[in-house]
């Protein structure tokens, strides 16, 4: 366990820089302000959260954090997504980015769903 959780510490830090990044290159409209406080909040969270899964003291505690991580990658799109069907952020510039960036992703869920089955 270990070694997997140092491996996605690193991608989700680099990942929470990249929102931050991204909330400070947004238009300064009402709506992008709002929206990209959202995505910063969420998005940002996604590191900080898996850092608390992994000092979990135990597998109900991992669970229960785990899931606030995969609920605040899913938030994360969300507004990710709603900035780019809103013409806030170009698709191609945004996609290209992030998409990349979330690679973690399925790793996240799969290693929840594995420590769920496994023993503590």
């Amino acid at each position: 366990m270990a070694i997997l959780a140092e491996e996605l510490k690193a991608p989700t830090r680099r990942f929470a820089v990249r929102i931050v990044r991204l909330f400070r290159a947004l238009p300064k409209t009402d709506e992008a302000r709002v929206l990209g406080k959202q995505v910063l909040r969420s998005g940002t969270s996604v590191g900080a959260n898996y850092r608390a899964a992994c000092r979990a003291r135990s597998k109900a505690e991992f669970t229960a954090k785990m899931g606030l991580v995969v609920e605040e990658c899913d938030e994360t799109v969300f507004w990710l997504e709603l900035l780019i069907e809103t013409g806030i952020v170009r698709a191609g510039k945004l996609t290209s980015c992030f998409v990349k960036r979330m690679s973690f992703w399925p790793f996240l869920l799969h290693r929840s769903e594995r420590q769920e089955e496994s023993d503590w």
